[in-house]
């Protein structure tokens, strides 16, 4: 395998990864503060725009490169 194509299957499951841990720790936070539904929901929807950001990023790059 390719040093480039190793990396780049390891950024999309590293990444992913990343984002699973990040909502494990925005789901507890909110459990444990007991922000409530709303509470909860505006949490993750600010990790969700972080994430789509990324997505974005990412799509805007490859298309600029020819993919």
């Amino acid at each position: 395998m390719e040093p480039e194509k190793f990396e780049e299957w390891m950024m999309i499951i590293l990444v992913g990864g990343l984002v699973a841990f990040m909502g494990f720790i925005v789901w507890d936070l909110a459990k444990k503060s007991k922000a409530g539904k709303y509470g909860t929901m505006v949490l993750f929807l600010a990790l969700g725009l972080g994430v789509l950001g990324f997505i974005i990023k990412t799509v805007v790059i490859g298309s600029l490169e020819g993919f």
